[in-house]
């Protein structure tokens, strides 16, 4: 994720962009629809309860709900009018009981509720603020497979984020709408088990009055012509985080490509946009190739890039289609803005499909983006232009620390700040210096193979680090990720006395 307002205050002092905003058991394709099991009701002891209403985060210890795994998710919507975005939409989700379950949670504000099913059967369901509980007519046996079906209507209500202070979720615009959700806005417009630790294969299905379009996560796997409207259907293959899935209503302009390692790109651009618009996505191509040389195979099957005709201070990796507001895209800083499409691009590896097992560690997806950009910088104009970055980035923190919490412990309220794209992205160019170049570029695959669709912690990263370089990190990572004063670079010659 990048944000604008990151980027104007770094801007200001080092000139160009810098700041570019377990495992879920999900099948590789979509699964089949799912038959109630039927158990005896003596399979069902008396230790079934309640599902708990979170996660157990330690940031945010309300987000996402326990008991159940989802497999997938079926979004079936109909938009009725644009510019309010009123919806009718029925949600179908697959999922398998991890205890037995009297009732269980669905994170999901807003919307008229009509029916609400399980296993075919009419189910009780009651709502308290972001907490939708639903009582099944029988307990759900644990290791067990489910369906619910949510059938609703209504507009999205506006949305702020806990972890920063702006609007999240389905967003109307003049003309259309977007989806940005990072960490916690699909609840606006879905129900759904809303945490990274419980991944999921997504269907997309998204019915709109003509002309307009819909840009969705996935591969497009068919669009149909209903007359006066149309009906665009996506799936996704891959787990994704429930924060990555976006849906993006407007006329757009599509642009196809293919990377030279066979990589699909599709990028959507708003109608109205000029062709200028399109320059600094013009190298995704090459991004995906270096990448995946560095990182590993590029996880996905498709990727692109989506700008939308309005502006909302940010741009976020939603999983095979990053998002980006037009004051994202500066027509006379093509390569700043280039900076901010690798940064992008860079989460697909880390963010999207190795995410954060807990919000804290939220530097594991921005620092690595944010060093994505300074590897990118030296793949293209060499080793001294990736320290001139590494330069000024630090004297950046120097000389305003407040704006760079330490990137291990960020704020919960100001969750992307400077200190986890930064700072974060600082304390991987130190580890380079500290272990090598040889053992750094064999840390960061071994780590994406190893944790690939699945969930991190720093601890993880750290004992692939230490397993790589034979090194105790220990006091490394305690001084880089938790100290308020950034240590020094001292073979850099930074912040050394």
């Amino acid at each position: 994720m990048k944000n604008k307002i990151q980027i104007i205050l770094a801007c200001a002092f080092i000139g160009f962009a810098i700041l570019a905003c377990g495992q879920s058991s999900s099948p590789s394709v979509p699964p089949a629809a799912v038959t109630a099991v039927i158990v005896p009701e003596e399979a069902v002891g008396a230790e079934a309860e309640a599902g708990s209403a979170g996660l157990g985060d330690s940031y945010y210890p309300g987000f996402g709900n326990g008991g159940y795994d989802v497999t997938h998710y079926t979004l079936d919507i109909t938009v009725n009018d644009v510019a309010t975005s009123d919806l009718t939409a029925i949600t179908t989700i697959a999922a398998n009981a991890t205890q037995d379950l009297l009732s269980f949670n669905l994170d999901f504000i807003g919307f008229e509720i009509s029916t609400l099913t399980v296993n075919d059967a009419p189910a009780d369901f009651s709502r308290k603020e972001q907490e939708l509980t639903v009582t099944p007519l029988k307990p759900l046996v644990a290791g067990q497979p489910f369906t619910v079906v949510v059938q609703y209507s209504g507009s999205p209500d506006e949305m702020q984020s806990v972890a920063l202070p702006v609007s999240t979720g389905w967003v109307t615009v003049d003309g259309g709408s977007f989806v940005m959700s990072e960490p916690d806005g699909s609840a606006n417009f879905y129900p759904v088990n809303d945490h990274p630790l419980d991944k999921a294969t997504y269907t997309f299905r998204v019915t709109v009055p003509h002309p307009l379009e819909v840009a969705a996560n996935g591969a497009l796997i068919e669009a149909l012509d209903n007359g006066d409207t149309s009906t665009f259907t996506f799936e996704t293959r891959d787990p994704m985080a429930s924060y990555l899935a976006t849906i993006n209503i407007d006329e757009f302009d599509i642009e196809t490509m293919t990377s030279d390692n066979g990589i699909p790109i599709r990028n959507y651009y708003s109608s109205e946009l000029p062709k200028e618009v399109r320059k600094p996505f013009a190298r995704q191509g090459e991004m995906l190739d270096y990448f995946s040389e560095i990182y590993g195979a590029y996880p996905f099957d498709v990727y692109g890039s989506m700008v939308m005709n309005t502006e909302f201070d940010s741009a976020l990796e939603n999983q095979t289609l990053s998002i980006y507001g037009i004051d994202m895209i500066d027509y006379e800083d093509v390569a700043g803005t280039e900076l901010t499409v690798a940064h992008e691009l860079s989460h697909q590896w880390f963010g999207d499909s190795v995410s954060v097992a807990d919000w804290s560690d939220i530097w594991l997806n921005e620092g690595f983006a944010t060093y994505s950009e300074g590897l990118w910088i030296e793949h293209l104009d060499g080793r001294e232009a990736l320290d001139e970055w590494v330069k000024s980035q630090y004297r950046d923190v120097v000389n305003y620390p407040q704006y760079y919490a330490a990137p291990g412990n960020p704020p919960a309220d100001d969750l992307f700040n400077g200190g986890v794209y930064v700072r974060g992205g600082l304390t991987l160019h130190a580890l380079r210096l500290e272990v090598g170049d040889q053992a750094f570029f064999e840390i960061l695959p071994v780590y994406f193979e190893r944790y690939q669709n699945g969930n991190v912690s720093t601890e993880d990263f750290i004992a692939v680090a230490e397993e790589i370089s034979g090194k105790d990190l220990t006091e490394f990572f305690d001084n880089w990720l938790y100290n308020e004063t950034i240590p020094p670079i001292s073979a850099m010659g930074l912040g050394v006395e």
